[in-house]
């Protein structure tokens, strides 16, 4: 993307105003897919904001049509820099997605702004968040059973919490896109509102939050992620392992060719 200059802009913005970070997601020809680049400097934006002592609260949204559609499949599972193949490295052990680390552990509350779909890892994202508001737009799903693949760990570690064990285990295991309607529903999201008025109410609530006392605040949310169940370390590192041991699949390799062909999948078990 550039700007009216035609320079290129970042695919990942980040800007603070009055103790609240913003972080854009920015590519919006991909409807905001997340290519190797883009995960690195999420990931950084993440870190930055957690470390700087002006904000007091992170707005976590997507430049318009979409939040973030997930993995740039062409690049993250086509490209010549796919995910790697354990048979490629001699892995040791596996570690997190290091951006879904740094959000899950950012001290400053986290408010998604959904302003359009947030699919596979996209909503992995907005679970990340400790708070989901949702323009009328939005459209979620877990999407990566239909890849052949299992979720990072905001579908194992958050979505439980959020909308309950068997709410979760439908939309992981079935990879169904509900609507904003339905995600106010079963409370994925805290409340649904018209397209143009969504940055207005996330950054009206970033305030309500941001005159508070910065240090009460970073425990109050210490406190309620030590309410979770399960260390997100252990469950993140589990689910890249199998995620690099599915993507030696067939039933993998079918549902990325079906994605870029444009057609139904046939998955055989293989």
């Amino acid at each position: 993307m550039t700007d009216d200059a035609g320079h290129p802009q970042p695919e990942v913005l980040y800007e603070v105003s009055d103790h609240v970070a913003t972080i854009t997601l920015n590519r919006p020809e991909r409807r905001n897919a997340l290519n190797w680049n883009a995960y690195a400097l999420l990931e950084q934006a993440l870190r930055d904001a957690s470390a700087d002592n002006d904000v007091r609260c992170v707005v976590l949204t997507g430049s318009d049509p979409a939040f973030c559609s997930g993995d740039d499949v062409m690049e993250i599972m086509a490209g010549p820099k796919k995910f790697a193949s354990p048979k490629d490295q001699m892995t040791v052990s596996h570690k997190p997605t290091p951006a879904a680390m740094a959000a899950l552990e950012c001290e400053k509350p986290m408010i998604a702004a959904v302003n359009g779909a947030a699919i596979g890892w996209g909503m992995e994202l907005a679970l990340y968040a400790d708070i989901r508001i949702a323009s009328a737009n939005a459209r979620f799903s877990e999407m990566f059973i239909k890849r052949g693949l299992v979720c990072d760990v905001g579908g194992f570690y958050r979505l439980p919490a959020i909308v309950g064990p068997a709410k979760a285990a439908e939309l992981l295991f079935t990879g169904d896109i509900i609507d904003a309607s339905e995600a106010e529903r079963i409370g994925l999201v805290s409340n649904v509102v018209a397209h143009d008025a969504l940055l207005g109410e996330a950054y009206a609530l970033a305030r309500r939050i941001a005159v508070n006392p910065p240090l009460a605040l970073r425990f109050m949310k210490e406190g309620l992620s030590r309410s979770a169940y399960g260390d997100p370390q252990e469950i993140g590192a589990w689910a890249i392992a199998t995620i690099r041991r599915l993507m030696e699949t067939e039933d993998h390799k079918e549902g990325v060719a079906s994605f870029l062909e444009k057609r139904e999948p046939v998955f055989r078990g293989l």
